[in-house]
């Protein structure tokens, strides 16, 4: 009978943990990335705990005058700031990198940044990229961004941060909402916008970074909408983003 009951425990134990057991580790390592060290700004540092949402998602990071005035991309992956996707050209038969554009994508950043193509899209391309100071790989996992601001003057500025996970299908945005646009089809839920302030005059010790809306669903335009009732596990993608001027 002890023998019965201690069997019956060690699975009601495995069974517990299970069903508390997420996909992110509670206490995962995160990723250490450093950009733009020849700046002349302040160094930010910039940490992404990702959720249970996160697969590999799409994001890019840039700074803003307290007005709204695009100043410089920090950060951008660098599929979007090159213009070129790893597994882009299955023409041989296997994937290739391959020029890819996808509007879709991170199109708040885009339409702020204001750079039109050849294609008439606002989207970087091979023949005109992001710079390789502020370009890398997607974090497979939650990061600390260390990067430094171009400017040294400036006393105040805004952090952005957008992020869009593509195949994140919910009850409202269904694969069938909008059957004849194909570039919803590579975004799903739209991208979601993370936003602080900063006054380099009165700075804080830490800034959380808050959601304040969404993208266009297919990157027809830059606008920010603010209604977020229809996302569900678009929210979940970043779980926490913080922020932290060294000096």
């Amino acid at each position: 009978m002890a023998m019965k009951n201690s069997l019956l425990f060690s699975l009601l134990a495995l069974l517990m943990l299970s069903c508390t057991n997420t996909r992110v580790p509670v206490k995962e390592a995160p990723e250490h990335l450093s950009y733009n060290p020849s700046g002349s700004g302040p160094v930010l540092k910039i940490e992404m705990i990702r959720g249970e949402g996160h697969n590999h998602p799409l994001m890019v990071i840039w700074v803003e005058t307290p007005d709204g005035k695009f100043i410089q991309t920090l950060y951008v992956a660098e599929s979007i700031g090159k213009g070129v996707f790893q597994h882009g050209d299955a023409s041989r038969g296997f994937w290739m990198p391959g020029e890819i554009q996808r509007p879709a994508a991170l199109p708040y950043w885009s339409h702020k940044r204001g750079i039109i193509n050849k294609d008439g899209l606002y989207l970087p391309t091979p023949t005109n990229p992001v710079p390789d100071a502020y370009t890398g790989p997607t974090p497979g996992q939650s990061f600390i961004l260390r990067t430094r601001l171009d400017e040294q003057s400036l006393t105040g500025f805004n952090v952005l941060f957008e992020i869009n996970q593509t195949w994140d299908w919910n009850e409202y945005w269904t694969n069938n909402k909008y059957p004849d646009d194909e570039e919803y089809k590579t975004s799903c839920q739209p991208a979601v916008v993370y936003y602080t302030s900063i006054d380099m005059e009165n700075p804080e010790e830490n800034y959380v970074m808050k959601v304040i809306g969404r993208s266009h669903h297919s990157g027809a335009n830059g606008d920010l909408f603010t209604d977020l009732e229809t996302l569900t596990t678009a929210l979940h993608i970043a779980e926490e983003v913080k922020l932290r001027i060294v000096n």
